[in-house]
């Protein structure tokens, strides 16, 4: 139960900061790239803050894409993934219903302004989702690579390595759909936003996200050196 509450604290940091600084700056794919950069950054370091902060307890996963990576390499068995993926869930809404409540006084709560995801102008189902499944499969990648033991001592850089990387993930894919890779992070903020828009493409973030953690895992399969 120790690493599910930490799953659902490391969750909770992740979409506050994460969210609320996209809330914070404004983020608008086409119009503020500052604010971009600066919510891009913030998701990064708050997987690098819970990396060092919860990392020894759960692993931070903080995922449940990540958590099906895990599973489907055989790094952790399905009933810790299930206590996993309901621990992020749970923490995720925790962040989101502060971020709502710090909002709630305020104009126009809509999607954008709870950081929920969707996809962007210009961006069609098909273009959404390939992302989704793209840039989670190379993040999980990352994630299953830097985490492995035949890495050596490199892998007490994980936590850096991993953050840094969904710093990339993000300034690549905001402009697509906002960035989901994480499908806690997006059904959470789907609910609390005002409007259908976010919860009628949820499934992109929640479908994309489970896909391309499987590609990733197949992937680690073809290339791994040696069983961890």
């Amino acid at each position: 139960m120790k690493k599910y509450l930490a799953e659902a604290v490391g969750t909770m940091v992740l979409v506050l900061m994460g969210c609320g600084v996209a809330v914070s700056l404004g983020c608008n794919s086409v119009s503020n790239i500052p604010a971009v950069v600066g919510t891009a950054f913030a998701f990064g370091l708050a997987v690098v803050a819970m990396a060092y902060t919860i990392g020894g307890i759960s692993g931070c996963h903080i995922n449940p894409a990540i958590t099906l990576g895990c599973l489907l390499t055989g790094r952790m068995n399905a009933k810790d993934a299930c206590g996993y993926i309901c621990g992020q869930i749970v923490g995720a809404f925790i962040g989101s219903a502060i971020l709502f409540f710090l909002l709630k006084d305020a104009p126009g709560i809509g999607g954008a302004a709870m950081g929920a995801n969707t996809l962007q102008p210009g961006v069609g189902v098909v273009a959404g989702l390939l992302a989704e499944v793209v840039f989670t499969c190379v993040f999980v990648l990352v994630v299953l690579g830097a985490t492995s033991k035949t890495n050596g001592a490199t892998n007490n850089f994980a936590g850096l390595a991993i953050g840094l990387s969904l710093v990339l993930v993000h300034l690549v894919c905001i402009r697509y759909t906002g960035t989901s890779v994480n499908p806690a992070r997006s059904i959470a903020p789907a609910v609390f936003a005002a409007g259908p828009e976010a919860l009628q493409q949820l499934w992109i973030f929640i479908v994309g996200p489970f896909v391309g953690a499987a590609c990733a895992a197949g992937i680690w399969k073809l290339i791994h050196p040696a069983k961890n």
